[in-house]
């Protein structure tokens, strides 16, 4: 795998993770920190100042639709599901990384909180322009939100496209079922 010019296996693992933004399905906050500290983790890992993980972390949470001054002393316990997903954005996008990975970020929220944090999802994406790699198992949500898709199935791609691309032409007959069931999917959601 090819990350940032080099070869993975190039690049010391400890600073690579730290130059990597993560989102997990649960969040993944240290419960027994403040949801302020919570955000300044790599922050404080790289060196930063105090000040300048703060301003940073201020400057997130306007970006994910938190008040600092509200939210910051809160626990992670104190938060809905949404909030947590939101303040674990902020935290992957603290150290200002230039990839993103998200894994099934949006998976254990209602079906309201999704959608909402969805939307802003692509709102940040556009107004971030980073990448951000997207693991979700719901192919509808890879459509709506992915630039380009790429549909696997027991460890191998089998396709790679823009979302356009994959509709029109399917590499195979599984990438065809799989649009034709999130296709009947969608339709099911607002019967």
């Amino acid at each position: 795998m090819i990350i940032s010019g080099r070869e993975a296996e190039e690049h010391d693992p400890i600073r690579l993770r730290r130059d990597t933004g993560y989102v997990q399905q649960d969040g993944g906050l240290l419960p027994h920190w403040n949801v302020g500290r919570n955000v300044e983790l790599v922050p404080a890992l790289l060196g930063w100042d105090a000040a300048r993980r703060r301003a940073r972390a201020d400057e997130l949470f306007d970006l994910v639709g938190l008040d600092a001054a509200e939210y910051r002393a809160r626990y992670p316990v104190q938060l809905s599901g949404g909030q947590r997903q939101r303040v674990a954005f902020a935290r992957a996008l603290a150290a200002d990384p230039p990839v993103v990975l998200l894994d099934e970020p949006f998976g254990a929220l209602d079906a309201l909180t999704r959608l909402e944090l969805q939307r802003e999802f692509v709102e940040i994406k556009r107004r971030l322009a980073k990448t951000m790699l997207l693991v979700t198992h719901d192919l509808h949500e890879a459509l709506h939100l992915g630039d380009r898709v790429a549909v696997m199935r027991e460890g191998r791609v089998l396709q790679i496209d823009a979302p356009e691309r994959l509709r029109a032409a399917p590499a195979d007959d599984y990438v065809s079922a799989l649009l034709a069931m999130a296709r009947r999917g969608q339709q099911d959601d607002w019967a």
